[in-house]
C-alpha cells in the first residue's frame, strides 16, 4: 500500500469524527465565513504571527514579493487561514491546489505559467507531490523559471519559461516527508502549535457573535475544553451545540448546555470520542493496559491498523493517556483514571511498568 491509499484510507476515517481535523463540504463552507482576514484578527500562533508580520511588512516596504513561506502543524491549526491572510496582506490574489492534485510535471508547470506577477500560490499537502513535479519546483521557487521538454527520446529538448515573481505557500502536516531541498528553498518556516484553552475560548467567542449564536463564558470554555487544542474543531463543535441549544433550550449555549449537547454527540470532558475510547476500553480491559501490538489492537476495535495509528493514537500520546513502546501500546495510569477503571494488580502489573 502507498502514501497516497494510507492517507486517502485515514482521510476517510476521519472525516466523519465531529473531533477530526479534517474539513469536509460543510466545514470549508462556514470557515470561509468565519476566517479572520488579517494578521491582528487572527487568534493564537503568537510567535508564528510576529515573524510573519515582519517578513510581510518588510516585503511591501521593498515592493518585492514576499518570500515562499512553509507552514507546518496538524489539520484545523490555521494554514489554509494564514496563507488567505498573507495574499490579503500582500494586495495579491491567491491561487489554490494541493499536492495530491499535482502528479505529473506538467501539471505544475501549467499552473505556473499562468501565475501573475506577485500572486500567491497556495500548495497544500505539499509533501504528497509527485517527485517530478518537486525537482520542477526546485527552480520555479529559486530561478522563477521552468524547462519544458517538448519531445520524447534523443530529440527531446528543454524549453526554458521565464516565470513572474510569485509567492509559494505551501502547508504539510508532515513536515519530516519534505526533501531537504525543497525545505532549505522557503524563506520562512513557521510550525502551527496546538491552542490553548483559553485561546480557543476567544475563537468560540468569535465565531458565536458571527454566527449570531448567544453564549455564556463558561459555556465557550466547556466547548473549548474539549476541542483538543484545535480551532476547526471548535468551530465545529459549536455549530453541534448551537444545534441542541435552539432545539432543547432557549438557544442560548450555558456550560449545562453544552455539557449536555456534546454527551449527545459523544465527545467527552477531555474530547474523547467513540474511537478514542473504545480504543483505550479495548486496551484496558481485553489486554490489562498492554503491552500490545497495533494489529491485535485494530482487530479488538473493529477498525483498520492505519485508522488506529494515524486517527487515534496521535491525540491520545498528546494527552498522555497512551504510550507507544518497543513491545507495543501500553495505557498510562491516566488512561485508567479517566475511564474510572482499576487497574488489575495494586503493585505490579500496568503501574509497574511507571515505576508505580
Amino acid at each position: 500500500m502507498n502514501w497516497d491509499d494510507t492517507a486517502a484510507m485515514t482521510e476517510h476515517a476521519a472525516s466523519g469524527r465531529l473531533v477530526g481535523g479534517g474539513a469536509d463540504g460543510e466545514d470549508q463552507a462556514v470557515e470561509a465565513a468565519l476566517r479572520p482576514k488579517d494578521l491582528g484578527e487572527f487568534i493564537g500562533q503568537e510567535k508564528v504571527r510576529e515573524q510573519l508580520d515582519l517578513v510581510l511588512r518588510a516585503a511591501r516596504a521593498r515592493g518585492a514579493t514576499a518570500d515562499h513561506v512553509l507552514l507546518s502543524g496538524a489539520p484545523g491549526l490555521g494554514k489554509t487561514t494564514l496563507s488567505m491572510i498573507i495574499a490579503a496582506e500582500m494586495g495579491a490574489p491567491i491561487r489554490i491546489t494541493s499536492g495530491p492534485a499535482i502528479q505529473h510535471a506538467g501539471d505544475l508547470a501549467a499552473i505556473l505559467s499562468s501565475l501573475q506577477e506577485g500572486e500567491v500560490l497556495f500548495l497544500d499537502e505539499i509533501h504528497r507531490m509527485s517527485r517530478p513535479a518537486e525537482e520542477m519546483l526546485y527552480m520555479a521557487m529559486e530561478d522563477f523559471r521552468v524547462d519544458v521538454i517538448v519531445g520524447k527520446g534523443p530529440g527531446a529538448t528543454a524549453i526554458p519559461l521565464e516565470l513572474p515573481p510569485f509567492t509559494l505557500v505551501g502547508a504539510t502536516t508532515r513536515a519530516g516527508l519534505l526533501p531537504p531541498p525543497l525545505r532549505d528553498r522557503f524563506g520562512f518556516t513557521g510550525h502551527m502549535e496546538f491552542y490553548e484553552p483559553t485561546e480557543l475560548e476567544r475563537v468560540v467567542h468569535r465565531s458565536a457573535g458571527l454566527l449570531d449564536v448567544g453564549i455564556e463564558a463558561r459555556g465557550a470554555a466547556e466547548i473549548a475544553g474539549r476541542s483538543r487544542g484545535t480551532p476547526r474543531i471548535a468551530n465545529r463543535l459549536l455549530r453541534r451545540v448551537r444545534d441542541y441549544a435552539q432545539v432543547k433550550a432557549d438557544g442560548v449555549i450555558t456550560r449545562d448546555i453544552a455539557a449536555a449537547a456534546l454527551a449527545v454527540y459523544e465527545v467527552d470532558s477531555r474530547g474523547l470520542d467513540r474511537l478514542d475510547r473504545a480504543v483505550l476500553e479495548a486496551l484496558l480491559k481485553l489486554f490489562g493496559g498492554g503491552p500490545v501490538g497495533l494489529s491485535t489492537l485494530a482487530v479488538a476495535v473493529g477498525e483498520e491498523r492505519e485508522t488506529v495509528e494515524e486517527v487515534a493514537e496521535p491525540f491520545l500520546v498528546r494527552e498522555g493517556l497512551l504510550a507507544r513502546t518497543p513491545r507495543g501500546r501500553i495505557a498510562t495510569p491516566a488512561a485508567w483514571a479517566h475511564l474510572g477503571i482499576t487497574p488489575p494488580g495494586s503493585g505490579s502489573g500496568q503501574q509497574g511498568l511507571f515505576g508505580a
